[in-house]
């Protein structure tokens, strides 16, 4: 099973938190649609033909697109890839676009699950990241999804933002939850050093919360989500059983996917490609037939440490047998000594050849995963 993830990169306003690729230039939109749809032309055979389980409309903003572009980019990955019958299609989306008329638009379209980027129901909060919605509009939007049928939903909430108060980080989840989403994304705010808030902290304009309230604010939402029956299946991702989104999972498990769209990346279990990261670059290498993109083969430790990386994220773990059989990597034996001591620490356990973080091992995931990386000595 693959996956197709699609680039917008077109955004109203630039949120002060964001370092993905976007642009708030629109006058490309319709020209740079037309290249993808020639990019998906291009890339048939990059999946080598498996059935695509997954389809996600990522950016920058989806919701911007209009009926016809959406149309076009959707028609043209029927036509050419062999797509499920139930493939899980999802659409980010900012509130301010979900009007009745856009929702029922992409429920037409065959959208049936949407990322909502709430980040807060405080209007103060929002206002603070250059958000463009309203906490009114957040409410809204939702309710009208499920009146146009999309039940799918996913909410993104932060945490770990300058002023935010545990007391306002409850409210947040309190709303969500009443909102009857099947799935909640939950991200502590990260200082990018491209953006507004990054620029600021460098000016000493921005004071960011010590890591000890970060922290603490995350063990509010891993006390508050799972008694309302929201699983936390990856360090940042909680849903409802059954609901977990299939295509982040895709990474997550080593699945194959394919970008498409600038700065998209691609994956096919031996090498990583990446699109440029501009968006006129794009446009004009398409209209000449070619792809913009650079090409990493991945080595063998490449391999290692990415499983490592995002297993561990996972609520599955890390399978030692699966390092074992597919690497080569018998990390009970080469890492003994900071297995040994990582377990001491209370920060993971290992059970039937499988390590998973504990509760406190979520709280410095990616460093625990640092400990065991492959390095080029590892035989």
């Amino acid at each position: 099973m693959a996956g197709i993830y699609l680039h917008i990169p077109f955004c109203k306003q630039a949120c002060y938190y964001c370092d993905f690729h976007f642009s708030v230039n629109t006058s490309l939109k319709a020209e740079l649609i037309k290249a993808m749809v020639r990019e998906l032309e291009l890339q048939t055979n990059y999946l080598a033909q498996e059935p695509v389980k997954t389809i996600y409309l990522g950016g920058g903003t989806p919701s911007l697109l209009s009926e016809s572009e959406l149309d076009a980019l959707l028609n043209t990955i029927y036509k050419h890839y062999p797509v499920l019958p139930k493939a899980e299609i999802t659409l980010e989306a900012n509130p301010d676009d979900l009007t009745a008329e856009k929702l029922k638009t992409l429920a037409l379209a065959g959208i049936n699950r949407l990322s909502i980027g709430i980040q807060s129901f405080d209007n103060t909060i929002l206002k603070f990241l250059n958000r463009a919605h309203t906490a009114d509009e957040a409410t809204r939007c939702i309710e009208g999804a499920h009146r146009a049928g999309i039940s799918n939903l996913s909410i993104d909430i932060m945490f770990g933002l300058p002023g935010q108060s545990e007391t306002g980080l409850r409210s947040d989840l309190d709303q969500a939850i009443q909102l009857d989403p099947k799935h909640i994304s939950v991200y502590s705010l990260t200082i990018e050093e491209r953006t507004v808030f990054g620029k600021w902290v460098a000016q000493g304009k921005l004071k960011v919360n010590e890591e000890p309230e970060a922290a603490r604010q995350f063990e509010v939402v891993m006390d508050t989500l799972p008694i309302h029956n929201f699983l936390q299946y990856e360090i940042s991702n909680y849903a409802r059983p059954g609901y977990e989104s299939q295509h982040n999972a895709s990474y997550w498990q080593r699945k194959k996917y394919l970008g498409i769209g600038p700065s998209a990346h691609s994956y096919n279990g031996e090498t990583r490609q990446f699109n440029i990261s501009n968006n006129y670059r794009y446009v004009r290498a398409l209209a000449g037939g070619e792809i913009p993109f650079e090409r990493e083969l991945l080595t063998r430790e490449n391999k290692i440490n990415e499983y490592l990386f995002t297993s561990l994220r996972t609520s599955a773990g890390c399978n030692l047998a699966v390092l074992k059989q597919d690497y080569q990597y018998d990390l009970a034996t080469q890492a003994s000594q900071t297995l040994s001591r990582i377990i001491a620490q209370n920060l993971i356990v290992l059970k039937d050849e499988t390590l998973q973080l504990t509760r406190a091992g979520k709280l410095v995931a990616d460093q625990v995963a640092l400990e065991f990386f492959a390095t080029e000595k590892s035989n």
